[in-house]
């Protein structure tokens, strides 16, 4: 089977793209109620429908939420084996970026033809060491693009973004590439777990998809956490300190004695693997009022249970120790496990493992410990993997990519839509 590399002139044109994409601030607010939760997001899904159309999809279209959706027709002849049998297939990135770090000014530094070794991040001397960070090793003479170490990057998802744009150029620049219907998408929000609400499931067309939101070099994921967010709201008591005793109810206080009650073995950063956990990750108020939002994840529904049967004890018991405080918790459900969905339809993920092979590359099946569009998308019956799209460190002033990762994605998406074809051709 044919691989599909992109050569240095369409690495560059990569290249430009994502470095074009980082530049637009897009961060996502969770404490939002509007579509999408901020407008800056639309900044980036302008641009992207201008150039869609640019690319030649002229259905391409920004919708008042802020998706962005557009599709490259069928080319194949009446006469091939595979005309009107291949599913359309479709392919999402996001447009917002992680709310809790810096998104605004991003500074990319590119550091040509790696050479191994720490990298170190010039805004602040700080480093992305290589002893913590594995895959640096596997990138040695490749081209990285790395943070300035005052915001975050935005490899997450422009990097899949850029990959998902290069694939439509090329596949513009190659008529003989033959394929049937492609469906593009690009959602706002999906960091806060909004991606999908009012998402145009059957406008976008697409019989199959996945979301190019992924990290490892061949990742291919079909698990999710189960998602649900716990808010605290603590109301106490205010009067002056001088003449509080036995008088003020600090709320700040009872939010510190819920966040210090956590269990410490189940936290993000003491879990790995299919460990659930409970992630304290905003506090907001004072003596009188505060508001304590935490993450449950967990990959199965019961452990999912298990963890907010321990927060409610926790509020509970931390509640006694503050007579007169007002707790309320409230769990809201966020998104739920992917993988039930998919293996209901083995092939959606048997075609990218095999995509990833045609491809060079060794195929690592994974669930991913957060979760994607795909969660909600499969569940509405669209089965929706996750491809790797090369980003690393994600969230984080030390975000980084390999150029020749992401150039691996696009090779890998080719070859996807590929796959399928021969598949609905070879009865």
């Amino acid at each position: 089977m044919p691989m599909w590399n992109l050569d240095a002139t369409e690495k560059q044109a990569l290249l430009r793209r994502f470095l074009r994409y980082v530049n637009i601030d897009t961060q996502s607010d969770d404490g939002s109620e509007a579509h999408p939760s901020t407008e800056k997001q639309k900044d980036l899904a302008r641009l992207l429908a201008d150039e869609l159309r640019g690319l030649g999809c002229t259905d391409a279209r920004m919708a008042e939420s802020g998706h962005v959706y557009a599709t490259v027709p069928s080319n194949l002849p009446a006469e091939h084996p595979a005309a009107g049998k291949v599913p359309a297939l479709g392919f999402l990135a996001h447009l917002d970026t992680y709310p809790g770090t810096p998104g605004a000014g991003v500074k990319p530094q590119i550091v040509p033809d790696y050479a191994g070794g720490d990298l170190t991040l010039p805004a602040t001397g700080a480093k992305i060491p290589a002893a913590s960070n594995p895959n640096l090793a596997r990138c040695l003479g490749h081209t990285l693009v790395h943070t300035d170490g005052t915001t975050l990057l935005g490899a997450d998802d422009k990097a899949g973004i850029a990959e998902i744009m290069t694939l439509i150029a090329w596949l513009s620049r190659h008529p003989e590439f033959e394929h049937g219907k492609l469906c593009f998408a690009f959602t706002p929000d999906e960091e806060i777990g909004r991606g999908i609400e009012l998402f145009d499931l059957a406008g976008f067309g697409a019989a199959y998809a996945y979301t190019v939101d992924g990290s490892d070099l061949g990742e291919v994921e079909d698990e999710t956490f189960s998602a649900d967010a716990a808010i605290v709201t603590i109301t106490g008591h205010d009067v002056h300190p001088g003449y509080a005793k036995g008088t003020m109810i600090n709320a700040v206080r009872v939010a510190a004695g819920i966040v210090e009650a956590l269990p410490s073995d189940r936290l993000p950063e003491t879990t790995e693997g299919r460990q659930p956990y409970l992630h304290p990750y905003a506090l907001d108020g004072g003596v009188a009022k505060a508001r304590l939002s935490l993450l449950v994840r967990a990959f199965t529904e019961g452990e999912l249970s298990e963890r907010e049967d321990v927060l409610r004890e926790i509020v509970r018991t931390v509640g006694a120790r503050f007579p007169g405080a007002e707790i309320n918790l409230e769990i809201k459900q966020t998104y739920r496990n992917m993988g039930s969905h998919i293996a209901k339809d083995p092939k959606v993920m048997d075609h990218a493992v095999e995509a990833i092979r045609r491809q060079g590359l060794v195929p690592i099946r994974r669930a991913i410990r957060g979760g994607t569009d795909g969660s909600k998308l499969s569940a509405a019956g669209l089965l929706t993997p996750n491809l790797f799209a090369g980003g690393q460190g994600a969230h984080s002033v030390r975000e980084w990519i390999s150029l020749d990762w992401m150039a691996a994605a696009v090779g890998v998406c080719l070859q996807l839509v590929r796959v399928w074809l021969d598949e609905s051709g070879a009865g």
